[in-house]
C-alpha cells in the first residue's frame, strides 16, 4: 500500500518560508518594498531631478487648496484625470505604476497609501507563490487535502 503525501496548510507555509515571502521578513517594510519593486522592475524615488515615468505629489491651489497629482507626463496635467482632490486613489495609482514597471516620483514616501499599495502587492505576490508551491507538490506526486 502507498502511503498518500498530502498537502497541507503547515507544509505549504514550511516551503513559503524558504522563499522571500517568509513570515519573520514579512514584517520588514524595507524588504517588502524590495521584492516588490524587483518583481516588477520599478523603483520609488523623491529626488525631484530624477528620471521617473510616472510623479505623485502635493501641489496647492491658488486659493490654498492642497490637490494631489499623478500623472505620467507632469508637463501636461489634466484635471480630470491627474488631479485629486483626495488621497485615497492615490494608492490606486501607484499600484498601477508599479504594476507597469515604472520609475516613480512620489513627493513624500511616508504617506500611507505608499506603504499600503506596497503591501498589498506584496500580499498577491506571497498568495501567488503559495499556488507556484502548490502546483509544484502536486507535480512530485502530492495530493491536496479534501476540505468539506
Amino acid at each position: 500500500m502507498r502511503i498518500k503525501k498530502l498537502i497541507t496548510p503547515e507544509l505549504v507555509e514550511e516551503l513559503l518560508n524558504k522563499t522571500e515571502y517568509n513570515e519573520q521578513d514579512s514584517h520588514d517594510d524595507d524588504h517588502v518594498r524590495k521584492v516588490v519593486l524587483d518583481y516588477y522592475d520599478a523603483s520609488i524615488t523623491d529626488d525631484w531631478n530624477t528620471s521617473v515615468d510616472f510623479h505623485i505629489y502635493e501641489e496647492t491651489t491658488a486659493d490654498g487648496y492642497t490637490v494631489y497629482i499623478a500623472t505620467y507626463d507632469d508637463r501636461n496635467i489634466n484635471v480630470a484625470e491627474n488631479v485629486h482632490y483626495y488621497d485615497n486613489d492615490l494608492g490606486k495609482e501607484l499600484t498601477q505604476a508599479i504594476t507597469e514597471g515604472c520609475n516613480i516620483y512620489i513627493s513624500d514616501m511616508h504617506e500611507f497609501y505608499v506603504q499600503d499599495s506596497i503591501r498589498e502587492l506584496y500580499l498577491t505576490l506571497a498568495e501567488k507563490k503559495e499556488e507556484e508551491i502548490t502546483i509544484e507538490l502536486i507535480d512530485q506526486g502530492y495530493e491536496e487535502t479534501k476540505t468539506t
